[in-house]
């Protein structure tokens, strides 16, 4: 609980009882996400399509429905990634996600097998070889190679300006656009309470907004080549700082998170 309020207090400025109100609301999206997240599987299509509505799809419709080679997608830790995953792979591209390798191993076994389950590939984050496969997926087959980058795992991350803070955040996405030419596009998700219609058919008094940045190309950026992983991180986590700034409850970031400054 206390690093979750340190989080939010740097996002939002919040103190005292308004920060402890906002960390309970953040608490209780994280419960729901894990809640959704086992037991995925067992939604059925119709639900899941109740489920979700799209926020600045039209500007990448044609990016993510014709693109013949991958299309890297950089997402936050907020609501519910696995359920736009599920509605995603199987209505405009496959999905290919990367996971961290939980402990113990079960409780990762049992995630993939969600994920796969919905039409999710999942790959282990195991370092260089990962991102070796990934280049090859970008450059050779038509999916959305979705990453989590708002929290660094690599050990390598590249700092960035967020909500007037120095950050680290993980370089993969960023660096996989440049290494492949693939266009990258950042991605939030954050729940919105259900009514009417589409409650009932949800089956859930929630569902959640899966909310499409603008399309960046690592190539239109007028700096070295070698400055353009931190640059082309700089213009997602710009655009990604906004949208956890205007939802910061469904923000899970429970866990140390890269602050610099």
């Amino acid at each position: 609980m206390r690093r979750l309020e340190d989080n939010l207090h740097r996002v939002t400025g919040l103190t005292g009882s308004a920060l402890r109100d906002l960390s309970k609301e953040s608490l209780q999206s994280v419960s729901r996400y894990y809640a959704e997240a086992l037991t995925l599987d067992r939604f059925s299509a119709s639900q899941v399509d109740a489920r979700v509505r799209l926020e600045g799809y039209e500007p990448v419709q044609e990016l993510l429905t014709t693109s013949p080679t991958g299309v890297v997608a950089v997402l936050s830790h907020s609501g519910n990634w696995d359920l736009v995953g599920a509605y995603a792979s199987p209505r405009i591209i496959p999905v290919t996600a990367v996971a961290e390798v939980l402990k113990p191993r079960e409780m990762y076994d049992r995630f993939v097998a969600m994920r796969e389950d919905v039409g999710i590939r999942v790959l282990g984050h195991e370092g260089g070889a990962t991102f070796r496969e990934l280049i090859r997926i970008a450059k050779n087959e038509r999916t959305l190679i979705c990453l989590l980058a708002d929290r660094d795992l690599s050990g390598s991350g590249v700092e960035v300006t967020m909500w007037g803070h120095g950050v680290k955040v993980a370089p993969g996405p960023a660096a996989l656009s440049v290494a492949t030419g693939a266009p990258l596009v950042p991605v939030h998700v954050r729940y919105e309470p259900l009514h009417g219609a589409r409650r009932r058919a949800a089956g859930s008094p929630w569902g959640v907004v899966l909310s499409f940045g603008a399309a960046l190309d690592a190539s239109d950026l007028d700096v070295p080549r070698d400055e353009r992983v931190a640059a082309l991180s700089q213009q997602w986590a710009t655009w990604m700082g906004d949208m956890i700034a205007a939802h910061p409850a469904d923000w899970h970031m429970l866990q140390r998170f890269g602050w610099t400054s």
